[in-house]
């Protein structure tokens, strides 16, 4: 109980989505800011998968997710987001439905170095009109092409918050997320 008498309030539940293709960095996004052990549900690679994935950007990926990463993050005592991430493979695809039930916005992640593996996930976000926000990762502290740029290759429209972050870090993963709810919110005052 609060000074006052009254019990404090639970904070609000928020859905996000965090999307992106194959090996972008949607599970580490999880792990990194997640207060509790994420779930995963990650499989090894087989030689059959390696076969259909590409591993040319990351041959040391031994694991991959095939249903979904669950983790969740107070942001602070009014608000607790709850983070599902999707499987990046096409295969996997028919769970994003799901998974995106209820969600206020998506984090669609994207690795520079190729691009062309996250336009299902901007498509799916748009087609359905979910609040996104594109989200660069920046591996080994590196973006291979700038904002503007990103932008017109993924032909995202111009309302459309992108920022780059690490999702290896707490606290480029947090902002990242803030970027999504607030886009999120300003669309629903709409």
């Amino acid at each position: 109980m609060r000074a006052d008498g009254e019990r404090p309030q639970p904070p609000l539940p928020v859905k996000m989505v965090i999307a992106g293709g194959f090996g972008v960095g949607k599970t580490t996004t999880v792990g990194a800011i997640s207060e509790i052990e994420p779930l995963t549900t990650e499989a090894s690679i087989t030689s059959v998968a390696a076969g259909v994935d590409d591993l040319t950007h990351t041959p040391e990926k031994m694991t991959t997710t095939v249903a979904m990463d669950f983790g969740c993050v107070t942001l602070d005592p009014t608000l607790k987001l709850y983070l599902f991430g999707t499987p990046g493979q096409e295969r996997f695809g028919f769970m994003w439905d799901d998974l995106v039930e209820g969600a206020l916005g998506g984090l669609v992640i994207v690795d520079t170095r190729r691009l062309d593996d996250c336009y299902a996930a901007v498509d799916y976000f748009e087609h359905r009109e979910i609040p996104f926000a594109v989200a660069v990762n920046a591996f080994d502290g590196k973006v291979e092409h700038d904002l503007d740029d990103v932008r017109w290759a993924l032909d995202v429209a111009d309302h459309v918050p992108l920022t780059v972050f690490d999702a290896r870090e707490r606290g480029s993963v947090r902002d990242a997320l803030l970027v999504v709810l607030e886009h999120a919110l300003a669309t629903a005052e709409q």
